[in-house]
C-alpha cells in the first residue's frame, strides 16, 4: 500500500476533547499531505495549545470571517497568515463555537522528502519542517487547507502508526507576548526536529 494508504485519518472520538489533552494527544501523530506530485508526511514532535480565555488565542475577541474555522468541532484545520510572511497549521480542538485551537509547530519527514525539500528549497532533512512556517511551507499548506476536516481522506489529515514518542517536555509558548508565561507547548526530549531554544527544549 501506499503512505497515505498506510495511515487511515484519525476518527475525531480518538481526539481528546480538551485543547491541553489534544496538544500532548497529537505529540507522535502523523500530518499527511497528499498533492499531485505524491503523498508528503511526517510527524509531530511539537505542538503549543491556545486555550479558552487565552489572550494569545485567535478566538479570544470571537468568531470573525478569518478565525472562522478555528470555531468548528474539533479535527478541523485552522490555517492563518502569520506576519503576512509564513503560513500556520492548527486544529480546531473543542466543541464547535468555543474557538480554541493546537499550533502544530515541527515534524519530523518521513515520507515525500524530495517533495519537501523541493518545496522549501532546502537539502538539510533537520530545517524542512522544524518550526510551524517551515512545515507549512514542506506540506505545502496554505489557507485554501482552511476548515478542511483533518479527520477525513482528502487533500490534508491526521494519521497514527502507534509509534510512542517518548518522553514528552513541556515549556512556555514561543513568540508570544500576552499569556506568555502559562506552560502550553509540548514537544518531543531530545527530538533534533523540534524548533525553539535549547532552554526550552530540555
Amino acid at each position: 500500500m501506499s503512505f497515505a494508504g498506510d495511515h487511515p485519518p484519525l476518527a475525531r472520538a480518538e481526539l481528546p476533547d480538551d485543547t491541553v489533552g489534544l496538544a500532548r494527544y497529537l505529540i507522535g501523530k502523523l500530518v499527511v499531505r497528499a498533492l499531485p506530485e505524491g503523498t508528503v508526511g511526517g510527524r509531530i514532535v511539537e505542538t503549543e495549545a491556545y486555550v479558552a480565555g487565552d489572550a494569545a488565542g485567535h478566538g479570544y475577541r470571537g468568531m470573525t470571517p478569518r478565525n472562522r474555522s478555528l470555531f468548528l468541532e474539533r479535527g478541523h484545520a485552522y490555517v492563518y497568515l502569520a506576519y503576512g510572511v509564513s503560513f500556520m497549521l492548527n486544529v480546531s480542538s473543542e466543541a464547535p463555537g468555543i474557538g480554541t485551537g493546537v499550533l502544530i509547530r515541527a515534524l519530523e519527514p518521513l515520507h515525500g522528502i524530495a517533495i519537501m525539500r523541493l518545496n522549501r528549497g532546502v537539502e538539510r532533512l533537520r530545517d524542512l519542517a522544524r518550526g510551524p512556517g517551515r512545515l507549512a511551507a514542506a506540506l505545502r499548506i496554505d489557507r485554501s487547507l482552511d476548515g478542511t476536516d483533518l479527520c477525513r481522506e482528502g487533500p490534508l489529515w491526521l494519521a497514527s502508526d502507534g509509534h510512542d514518542p517518548g518522553a514528552i517536555g513541556l515549556s512556555t509558548r514561543i513568540g508570544i507576548s500576552k499569556d506568555a508565561e502559562r506552560p502550553l507547548r509540548f514537544y518531543v526530549r531530545e527530538n533534533p526536529f523540534v524548533s525553539g531554544p535549547a532552554a526550552l527544549n530540555r
